[in-house]
């Protein structure tokens, strides 16, 4: 074998213009294959990223009637639905897949909320419990959070994103400031964001309200101050942190059936009412969906680009069909003093499969820069996929192996006589 390969060598090495020519379909079609098979993983990556959120691994729980998200601006709170507690919070927690939770309230675009002169139009505010920044992702970045007592002596305090902050403190400190929310003020304590997103530059309440048209500014309260705001003790939403990616749905499906747990299932004239229920988000499933509509038209251009691994299949055993002809006397010579068919058919299958590979090697090579120009250029981004790598360089070979059969059989079935008398 050691002999075939530094004889297939010294063959590609006399004959370079030939071999460099004959591996050109093979290094376009592997290059076109890794660079597609790159793009496709470096955009699945970021489709996942866009919808889950780099490491944050959080599924809210919503209490949904139907198909629509339970909204408690606008109907009353279900006397079926029994408000949480830490024993729900402590078997969701046990869980394989959980590695956090959190009990919240909220109220989107709510109106009636005022920094001095200044009404926060479609501010969205939260009544949270103690493990909610850790578990949404929270950090504190200017004051403090809230503390213990802060979630039992109805203190009236208060924590503001940066959207808040930014643009209607315009770079004062908010600090010590008063928020009235529905008619009652709240000592607004600290300033929270989360640990990593993207930052718009807000500066003045012009950028907060133009900025707010895609994103509200956040109020957090305690959660047993809502009552305060809102006179009902709500139900309330959930929100579990997954030990990794993959855990999302089943740490979410699984959670959900705890807090089902806690409907009260009631009958009106003999038959079942429709309550409203406990889901969570299936934002793995939205992701896959939208990798699988990536995905299916980048396989079309795969499939594509493999004509080009055809094509050069093809110039492989003409060229090997060539050298046979050319080394006619060379196999004769070799048959006369003894060699063997299958001697003379792994010689030409090697050098084929050597041919093949260098092309695959310079393939893969051209494949990965070619991937880089295309982040460059198009600035969509690309990974780097291993497996295909191996599966490229392996499928070159076999290419080599395929179609260099037909002229290593036609060299191991020259009669010797005939291949000496050749001309």
């Amino acid at each position: 074998m050691i002999e075939n390969i530094r004889l297939s060598f010294r063959g590609i090495f006399s004959h370079k213009i030939r071999s460099l020519l004959t591996m050109l379909g093979i290094i376009i079609g592997i290059a076109a294959i890794i660079a597609i098979v790159s793009t496709i993983k470096g955009t699945n990556e970021q489709i996942k990223n866009n919808l889950i959120g780099s490491g944050s691994n959080t599924v809210k729980i919503n209490l949904v009637m139907g198909d629509s998200t339970y909204d408690f601006g606008y109907e009353t709170p279900p006397q079926e639905v029994v408000p949480l507690d830490d024993k729900s919070r402590e078997k969701i927690v046990a869980l394989d897949e959980v590695e956090d939770c959190t009990f919240y309230r909220t109220r989107e675009n709510f109106m009636n909320v005022f920094c001095g002169p200044t009404q926060l139009e479609s501010s969205i505010i939260y009544g949270i419990d103690p493990h909610y920044f850790d578990t949404a992702g929270y950090m504190i970045c200017e004051g403090k959070g809230f503390a213990k007592n802060d979630f039992t002596d109805f203190t009236k305090t208060a924590v503001i994103d940066k959207t808040i902050a930014d643009g209607v403190f315009s770079g004062e400190s908010p600090v010590g400031s008063i928020i009235d929310i529905n008619g009652e003020p709240f000592t607004i304590i600290g300033v929270a964001a989360k640990v990593s997103e993207f930052e718009p530059v807000i500066e003045s309440v012009d950028d907060y309200y133009t900025y707010n048209q895609a994103e509200s500014g956040l109020i957090f309260i305690p959660t047993d101050d809502w009552g305060m705001l809102f006179r009902y003790d709500e139900p309330q939403n959930c929100i579990v942190k997954a030990k990794d990616t993959d855990s999302m749905t089943g740490a979410g499906k699984k959670s959900a059936d705890i807090l089902n747990k806690n409907i009260v299932k009631t009958s009106v004239n003999g038959e079942n009412k429709v309550l409203p229920k406990y889901k969570s988000e299936n934002l793995l499933e939205q992701a896959k969906n939208l990798q699988d509509l990536s995905s299916s038209t980048n396989n079309m251009l795969i499939w594509i680009a493999s004509i080009s691994l055809l094509v050069g299949g093809i110039g492989v055993m003409n060229i090997m069909l060539v050298s046979v002809t050319e080394r006619t006397r060379e196999i004769g010579l070799k048959k006369a003093l003894g060699a063997r068919k299958r001697r003379i058919l792994a010689q030409f299958l090697t050098e084929a499969a050597v041919l093949t590979s260098i092309g695959g090697v310079i393939g893969v090579l051209s494949g990965i820069g070619l991937s880089k120009v295309i982040s460059k250029m198009a600035d969509v981004p690309v990974a780097i996929s291993t497996p295909a790598i191996i599966i490229a360089v392996a499928f070159s070979m076999l290419v080599g192996i395929v179609f260099g059969l037909i002229p290593s059989v036609k060299a191991a079935r020259l009669d010797p006589i005939d291949a000496l008398r050749y001309e």
